[in-house]
């Protein structure tokens, strides 16, 4: 007698399995998000690839230097941590048309010119396509670089095989299969077992892995948690769609800093770095108009300048409106109640919207203070002085705390022609070197100092 086969029904949005279907998944509370799939077999597929290594005493274990493959776009190296490692899965995951098929061909072609062996498996595009953008890209083709257009992960797998690569990268995630599972590509079955025999595969073999993953509407990974879990580097690629900069930021990163950021520019010959983000945020800035401020801001260890606009309007029918556009919402309420309660602005009536210029998502505590000004700045129709810039955390008694990493913000203000810093009173305990810098450095202890310098 035929059994019939078990199934299950799993959460598209987080992976919550769930016996029945439900209207609303317990895990992420998404509505309509589970679909019906058959229960995964137990995989045979992971038969030919296994760990070799012995227990060995952890003072026993060699410690060589680090070797990395620079891809010499000095942007991603900054992100990855100085190159990409060998024996790691990296995860490149962003909103469509963002970048990230471009910036894999960019890398692997870069890592071919300096004799690497790369495999670039095309989900998504057929091989003349994908030579069609890569010549768009670069007019050297004299480079090991492999192209199929192949969406089977045993067939991919066997390529691996035969071919031996140094590098590889999937493009994407979503779209590549497991064939001994009945549920259809893109699925959370399907992902969470493709990317586990691939990040297996990189870890057994030693070759460097790129994985593309699209994101859903909300802005996390399509897939399970787990797809993060079980990689080394989660890069996600940020801008706003209209917007010709991209951010790249790392989430999670198993071998450098995760604070670290890179700045580029769609062009038609591709993702462009820019070297210097601090003058291309700031070369359309608005003279003598109130809401404008400029602030330094730490992403790792570099300083850059972004200018922080500020509007406030009243409201229509008494319907409040508090909009942010690359600054946290919440962060946002709260820095309007100081305003409220503190500074006795009375904002109750009033629609507020805050926008970062150049689609930066700046999370840098540093910002408060000029978020405060912008908003009191747009509020009263006080333009701020053009040659400052302004940066303290901001706490609910409305005092001034001090930063992290202060010099640095001051010289890269200073370098860019700033005449006149406003910073925390409390930075000055560390005994500040200031000599020889011409930018005057003015401190406060709470916001009412600082609003008080733009009303004179």
């Amino acid at each position: 007698m035929k059994t019939k086969a078990k199934t299950i029904f799993v959460c598209q949005e987080c992976g919550t399995q769930s016996p029945r279907w439900v209207g609303k998944c317990t895990g992420c509370e998404s509505w309509n998000s589970y679909v019906e799939e058959s229960e995964t077999p137990k995989s045979t597929h992971h038969q030919g690839i296994t760990y070799k290594d012995k227990p060995v005493l952890l003072k026993e274990v060699n410690l060589d230097e680090e070797k990395r493959l620079t891809t010499d776009i000095f942007e991603l190296d900054r992100v990855l941590g100085g190159g990409v490692v060998r024996d790691s899965v990296t995860l490149i995951g962003g909103d469509p048309g963002i970048g990230k098929s471009t910036l894999s061909l960019q890398l692997s072609c870069a890592l071919s010119d300096k004799g690497n062996k790369v495999l670039y498996i095309s989900g998504e595009e057929s091989t003349k396509q994908t030579r069609m953008r890569a010549q768009r890209l670069t007019n050297n083709e004299e480079r090991s670089l492999y192209i199929v257009n192949q969406v089977d992960l045993n067939v991919i797998l066997e390529y691996i095989e035969k071919l031996k690569p140094e590098v590889v990268v999937i493009d994407s995630i979503q779209v590549v299969f497991q064939p001994e599972l009945s549920s259809t590509p893109g699925s959370v079955s399907q992902v969470r077992e493709c990317a586990a025999i691939l990040t297996h595969t990189a870890k057994t073999k030693g070759l460097s892995m790129f994985i593309i993953g699209h994101v859903t509407k909300e802005g996390m990974l399509a897939g399970p948690r787990v797809l993060e879990h079980i990689v080394d580097t989660v890069l996600y690629f940020e801008g706003e769609r209209y917007s010709t900069y991209r951010i790249l930021r790392a989430t999670k990163n198993r071998f450098g800093s995760t604070n670290e950021i890179g700045v580029f520019e769609m062009t038609a010959g591709g993702l462009m770095e820019i070297s210097n983000p601090s003058e291309i945020f700031l070369s359309e800035r608005p003279q003598n108009a109130s809401g404008s401020v400029v602030v330094p801001i730490m992403e790792g260890t570099r300083p850059f300048l972004v200018e922080i606009q500020g509007l406030v309007s009243h409201a229509s029918f008494g319907m409040v409106r508090h909009k942010s556009q690359g600054f946290d919402s919440n962060r946002l309420a709260m820095l309007i109640a100081i305003l409220e309660k503190r500074l006795g602005l009375n904002l109750q009536d009033k629609d507020i919207f805050l926008n970062v210029v150049g689609g930066v998502k700046v999370m840098d505590p540093a910002c408060d203070l000029a978020v405060i000004i912008a908003i009191a700045s747009a509020f009263l129709d006080k333009p701020v002085d053009f040659n400052t810039v302004v940066l303290g955390e901001v706490g609910l008694s409305s005092e001034v705390r001090s930063v992290s990493q202060i010099m640095a913000r001051i010289n890269e203000a200073q370098r860019l022609g700033f005449k006149r810093c406003i910073i925390p009173k409390n930075n000055l305990k560390a005994k500040l070197n200031l000599k020889g810098t011409a930018i005057e450095v003015v401190p406060i202890e709470t916001v009412k100092e600082a609003l008080d310098l733009i009303k004179e």
